[in-house]
C-alpha cells in the first residue's frame, strides 16, 4: 500500500503546486501560508480515494485530477482551522509547526478561507459543465454545517460543556454520539472523495452505491484507527501530538469501548468496506487494500 500511495503523491503533488500558481493579486504572505498548508507532507488519502474510485469505475486519473485537488484543498483548510487556538489548539501537524505557529492566527484563518474558495474554483473548472454543478454540490455538502463543520461543532460542544454532558450517558449512547460526530467530521469528506471519483468516471447508480457503502465503513474505520493511534501511537511517527484527546477528557472510541474492542470494530469495518466494492472486481484492488491498511497502520 505504501507504494500505491507513493504513486498517488507523485501524481498529485505537482498538480497541487500548479494549482497555487496564482496571479500577482494574491498576497505573498497569504500564498506562502497556502503553500505551507497544502503542500505539507501527507498521505494524500482523500485524493487517493478520488483517483482509485474513478479507476474502479472505468475512469482515468487525469479526468479525476481536478476533483482530487479540490478535496485535498478542503482537507488542508480544515486542518488549518482545526489547529487554531480557538479550536483544537495544536502546535504540531505533519511533523511541522501548525500554520498559525509558522505564520500567525490571522494569516492561518485567511489561508483556510482562501483554500476553501480555491477548491470550488478548481472543481468547477475541471469538470464538464453537466458535472460541475453536481460535483460542487457534493463537496459543499460534505464541507458544510450538516457534515464536516457540523461534526466539528458538535465535537467542540461536547468537549466544552455547551451541551448536556455526553460522558455521563450510558456507553451505548456515547457510541451513537461518537459515530454521529465522526461520520460527519471525518467520514463525510472521505465519502465525497469517492463520490467525486465516481462522478468523474461517469459511474452508474450501482457503482456509486458500492462506493458510498465503502465510504461509510471506511470513514469510521479510519477514525477508530486514529483514536487508537492518539492513545498508543508514537509522536515522532505520527508527526503530531499524541495523547491529547485523553488529556482533554475527550470521548474517543478507546475511552468508551476499550482498546481491544475498538481494534476489533475497526477491523470489522475494514472488511465491510472491502466487501462493499467486491462487485467492482480487480479494478477496486487499491480500495480494498487501503481499507485493510488503514486499520493496521502505525502513523
Amino acid at each position: 500500500m505504501a507504494d500505491s500511495l507513493d504513486r498517488v503523491r507523485n501524481f498529485i503533488d505537482p498538480l497541487l503546486e500548479q494549482a497555487l500558481d496564482l496571479s500577482g493579486d494574491a498576497s505573498p504572505r497569504l500564498l506562502d501560508a497556502m503553500r505551507y498548508a497544502l503542500l505539507a507532507p501527507g498521505k494524500r488519502l482523500r485524493p487517493a480515494l478520488v483517483l482509485w474510485a474513478s479507476a474502479a469505475c472505468g475512469g482515468s486519473w487525469e479526468v479525476a485530477a481536478g476533483p482530487a485537488i479540490a478535496v485535498e484543498m478542503i482537507h488542508a483548510y480544515s486542518l488549518v482551522h482545526d489547529d487554531l487556538p480557538a479550536m483544537d489548539d495544536d502546535d504540531l501537524r505533519r511533523g511541522r509547526p501548525t500554520c498559525h505557529r509558522a505564520f500567525d492566527e490571522a494569516t492561518a484563518i485567511l489561508c483556510g478561507d482562501a483554500l476553501q474558495a480555491l477548491a470550488f474554483e478548481v472543481l468547477a473548472r475541471s469538470l464538464p459543465a453537466g458535472q460541475a454543478g453536481c460535483g460542487c454540490g457534493v463537496l459543499a455538502r460534505a464541507a458544510g454545517a450538516e457534515a464536516l463543520v457540523g461534526g466539528q461543532s458538535d465535537d467542540l460542544a461536547a468537549e466544552r460543556g455547551w451541551i448536556a454532558d455526553i460522558s455521563a450517558s450510558p456507553a451505548t449512547e456515547q457510541i451513537v454520539w461518537l459515530e454521529r460526530v465522526h461520520r460527519r467530521k471525518t467520514g463525510a469528506l472521505f465519502l465525497a472523495s469517492l463520490e467525486l471519483g465516481g462522478l468523474a468516471a461517469g459511474a452508474d447508480r450501482g457503482r456509486m452505491a458500492m462506493l458510498a457503502a465503502y465510504g461509510r465503513a471506511f470513514g469510521l474505520a479510519f477514525q477508530i484507527a486514529d483514536d487508537l493511534l492518539d492513545a498508543e501511537g508514537d509522536e515522532a511517527a505520527m508527526g503530531k501530538r499524541v495523547g491529547k484527546d485523553a488529556g482533554r477528557g475527550k470521548l474517543t472510541f478507546p475511552t468508551v469501548c476499550g482498546l481491544e474492542p475498538s481494534r476489533e470494530r475497526g477491523r470489522a469495518l475494514a472488511e465491510e468496506a472491502a466487501g462493499a466494492v467486491a462487485g467492482l472486481g480487480e479494478a477496486a484492488a487499491e480500495l480494498t487494500g487501503l481499507a485493510r491498511w488503514i486499520v493496521a497502520r502505525d502513523h
